[in-house]
C-alpha cells in the first residue's frame, strides 16, 4: 500500500521560510516523478513543483520560481519543498503527489496535505 505523508507545515510571517517533507512508503521515489500541489481556501488545487525520477529535471509554477526548490533524498525516500520569501498568497494546504511517468497528466498517488499559513 502506497502512502505519502507530508510534514513541515505551519504558521510563518511574510518573508519567512518553511521546508516541507513528503515521506513515501510502498513506492521508491527514485523511480517516480514527484510533485507538490497546493489548494487555497475557495480555490482549485494548483501545481507548484515537479521533479523527475533522477532529480535532474525540475519544473515550477511561475508564482513560485526563484523562491521554492523541490528536491529528493532517495536514501530517506523523501521529497522536500524548500519555501523561501513566503507571501500571504502562498497560504494553502500543500499536497505531495507521485505519478508513474513524467509526461502523464494524472497523478497516481496523493498525500493528505499539510497546512501552510503565511501571516502579513
Amino acid at each position: 500500500q502506497v502512502q505519502l505523508v507530508e510534514s513541515g507545515g505551519g504558521l510563518v510571517q511574510t518573508g519567512g521560510s518553511l521546508r516541507l517533507s513528503c515521506a513515501a512508503s510502498g513506492l521508491t521515489i527514485s523511480t517516480y516523478p514527484m510533485a507538490w500541489f497546493r489548494q487555497a481556501p475557495g480555490k482549485d488545487r494548483e501545481f507548484v513543483a515537479l521533479i523527475n525520477w533522477s532529480g535532474s529535471n525540475t519544473n515550477y509554477a511561475d508564482s513560485v520560481k526563484g523562491r521554492f526548490t523541490i528536491s529528493r533524498d532517495s536514501g530517506k525516500n523523501t521529497v522536500h519543498l524548500q519555501m523561501n520569501s513566503l507571501k500571504p498568497e502562498d497560504t494553502a494546504v500543500y499536497y505531495c503527489a507521485a505519478k508513474s511517468t513524467y509526461y502523464q497528466r494524472e497523478y497516481n498517488y496523493w498525500g493528505q496535505g499539510t497546512q501552510v499559513t503565511v501571516s502579513s
